[in-house]
């Protein structure tokens, strides 16, 4: 029997009128793209081939998620994912309106025979694989930015692996921390490397630039909505790789398939919304690690939502959020 083409859904949230990323998303066949807009997101916002969601319209997919997350926050991003899973994707994509796609974007399937690192590695700093720059992706805790180049070790040939979630890397101005920007922001072209996997406990962070999850894994999308905008997505990584694990999956990376041209920037006010990510990311793996069990992911990513809340990492208000997005499943 021949297999219907998979539904594939691009989710973006954007401030601003539409960029050339959302330009280049909306023509690609075979995906749909979705806007997501907040209070501060210009009126009359539209622009062809894709749906945009202003703030009425998330109050009318899904009033009581749309009511509990904060306005002008990265979270408001979850309501395209409703919109997507309502619209029966197989596939949810999340990026940024300043990642360019490049004319070969796309990602690898989820399932096949890939380089595997070792397992148990720890924190491992993926831009090692892929460049010779002294460079590191936002998340990796600070005492593993100098990590030696061998600790990130490969399997001798190929595995078969199932892979849940794929993070595609952006060049010009990948994903990095404001330690990095302040004391260095040297542009980055990755080497052509293609995809990788990660195996059971070796850990990278991985974040919302360019990433593509599979229907299996949708409740991990959540976004926690009352942590700092740059420790949001960071936090989601963190959580979803144990629990991916539990349920034998793992997270790949893919080399660079889209051109970051980043939008505005203060680096010191990058820096002190990442002071919490810096702070509780080691300890955050370390206590969803021990929360995962033989239960659904749904229950999985709960469970690591009461552990992060005892050890004061979340607070109370992200309970209710993540009540209502868990709902849907």
């Amino acid at each position: 029997m021949e297999q219907r083409p998979l539904k594939k859904f691009i989710v973006i949230t954007s401030i601003f009128k539409p960029t050339e990323a959302i330009e280049k998303f909306s023509a690609l066949k075979d995906y749909h793209l979705v806007v997501v807009g907040d209070k501060k997101t210009p009126a009359g916002w539209y622009h062809e081939n894709c749906t945009f969601l202003d703030t009425d319209d998330q109050v009318a997919l899904s009033p009581a998620l749309a009511h509990v997350i904060p306005f002008n926050h990265y979270g408001r991003k979850m309501t395209g994912y409703v919109f997507a899973m309502q619209q029966g994707a197989d596939m949810i994509i999340d990026t940024d309106d300043d990642n360019i796609p490049y004319a070969n974007w796309s990602f690898p399937a989820f399932e096949g025979n890939f380089l595997t690192s070792k397992n148990d590695l720890g924190w491992v700093n993926i831009y090692h694989h892929f460049s010779e720059q002294p460079i590191w992706p936002r998340g990796l805790p600070l005492r593993n930015i100098n990590d030696s180049r061998e600790k990130l070790q490969w399997q001798k040939e190929k595995i078969n692996q199932r892979v849940g979630i794929w993070q595609g890397l952006a060049d010009d101005d990948p994903d990095v921390d404001a330690i990095y920007r302040l004391t260095s922001n040297t542009p980055c072209v990755f080497q052509k490397k293609g995809s990788v996997v990660l195996e059971k406990g070796t850990v990278c962070p991985f974040n919302s630039q360019n990433t593509a999850i599979q229907k299996e894994f949708f409740p991990l999308l959540f976004l926690p909505s009352f942590v700092t905008f740059r420790f949001t997505d960071i936090l989601r990584g963190i959580i979803a790789q144990p629990i991916l694990w539990q349920h034998d999956h793992r997270l790949g990376f893919t080399e660079a398939t889209v051109i970051q041209k980043r939008n505005e920037h203060d680096y010191f006010k990058d820096f002190e919304s990442e002071v919490p990510m810096y702070l509780h990311t080691e300890k955050s793996l370390e206590a969803v690690s021990k929360s995962t069990g033989n239960v659904s992911v749904a229950d999985n990513l709960f469970n690591a939502y009461e552990a992060l809340l005892k050890i004061n990492v979340v607070d109370q208000r992200e309970m209710t959020v993540l009540k209502e997005w868990l709902k849907l499943f």
